[in-house]
């Protein structure tokens, strides 16, 4: 085995190097252009260009053989296409129909529909199982469900089985919003500052009125809409100080 090791063309293992950083560069580059979207999020058509593109790279790396730059020449043109693919389904509904899918009924008005179960050949378990995972372990909570496109389960319960939300209550909650960040690591992130009209000498001066001299013992610090400083300390992750204004 040591021997083998001893052995190995040092050539070789710095041509698989330059092709290693050669195909993450592409891949890269590709993954920008394309957009960001998570594996959950991906259809049919874009499953199918991943694995084929990851395919691609894989071979320009590892079999020697091969002349890389065909491979780069492979993945680009599997990218471009699904870029213009991408373009055109935003024009065209018809086009996005058939290379996105469309959503499918399974329960309606609390009613399964066995018959469009078996057209996306979609087994009672895996119906159950979602249904379970959206927190709905009672199938007559739910009025409808339906498959999307990318493989999620979408439900929509009952009137009388949906979560109370805060109009219904007849109160008038505190305005909330994003939070930024203000100091990352001991480090103050002047933009995001600016962003909510306000200076760096106000920061300072509202960390040291709460006892915070130096900026190397905070790792974290957000300001909301309502000026809510919160402040996370370095080492001491769970002591969280909330000051409101």
């Amino acid at each position: 085995m040591f021997e083998n090791i001893l052995n190995v063309n040092g050539m070789e293992l710095l041509d698989v190097t330059l092709r290693a950083f050669i195909s993450l560069i592409t891949l890269f580059l590709i993954t920008k252009m394309l957009g960001k979207r998570q594996v959950s999020q991906l259809s049919l058509f874009d499953y199918v260009i991943g694995i084929s593109i990851g395919n691609f790279a894989a071979e320009m790396t590892i079999n020697l053989e091969s002349d890389y730059l065909h491979g780069i020449l492979a993945v680009v043109i599997f990218g471009f296409v699904a870029y213009f693919v991408s373009i055109l389904t935003m024009k065209s509904i018809h086009l996005r129909r058939y290379f996105m899918g469309v959503p499918t009924i399974l329960i309606q008005d609390g009613k399964l529909l066995e018959k469009n179960m078996k057209k996306i050949k979609y087994d009672m378990n895996d119906l159950l199982e979602q249904c379970r995972i959206n927190g709905y372990f009672d199938l007559s909570e739910i009025k409808y469900a339906l498959m999307e496109a990318n493989g999620t389960l979408s439900i929509l319960p009952f009137e009388k089985e949906r979560p109370l939300k805060v109009k219904d209550m007849n109160i008038n909650p505190k305005m909330e919003g994003l939070c930024a960040n203000v100091v990352i690591d001991g480090k103050i992130m002047k933009n995001n500052l600016k962003n909510c009209n306000k200076t760096e000498e106000w920061l300072q001066k509202e960390l040291k009125l709460r006892g915070y001299i130096h900026l190397d013992d905070i790792l974290l610090v957000t300001l909301d809409v309502n000026e809510k400083l919160q402040i996370y300390e370095k080492n001491l992750n769970e002591t969280i100080k909330n000051v409101l204004e």
